[in-house]
């Protein structure tokens, strides 16, 4: 039992790597850049912002950090896709890590009681 859930982990720690490739292999571009929109519910006020990869920047006091940000290839102005952390300054804490997609932000949202942040696309200039 003890070998099977080793084997187990051992093929889901692979997933990761694996699903890299695939996006190597599916044609993706890196951006250097993500062009976001953020939303104050209790207002009704939108900003958007342009944050490169690798950078952090601040949207209606939140912290917003881009990892990275992909697009298809053969369309840039396509569905991209960025890998973000929505921090609290003041206290530093993760409201939201993961992938957010362009064309259905509402697969994976950040779950913020005022805030509304999603990706537009990403920029490669």
């Amino acid at each position: 039992m003890k070998r099977l859930a080793a084997a187990l982990a051992a093929g889901l720690l692979a997933l990761p790597a694996w699903g890299q490739e695939q996006v190597a292999q599916s044609g993706a571009a890196q951006g250097t850049a993500a062009v976001l929109r953020a939303l104050d519910k209790v207002n009704g006020h939108s900003m958007d912002a342009e944050i490169a990869v690798g950078s952090s920047g601040e949207m209606f006091g939140l912290l917003v950090t881009v990892s990275d940000c992909r697009y298809p290839a053969e369309n840039p102005t396509g569905d991209a896709y960025a890998f973000l952390t929505v921090r609290n300054p003041a206290d530093n804490a993760v409201q939201f890590e993961g992938w957010m997609i362009a064309s259905s932000p509402a697969l994976n949202p950040l779950d913020h009681s005022r805030y509304d942040v999603w990706v537009i696309r990403c920029s490669s200039s």
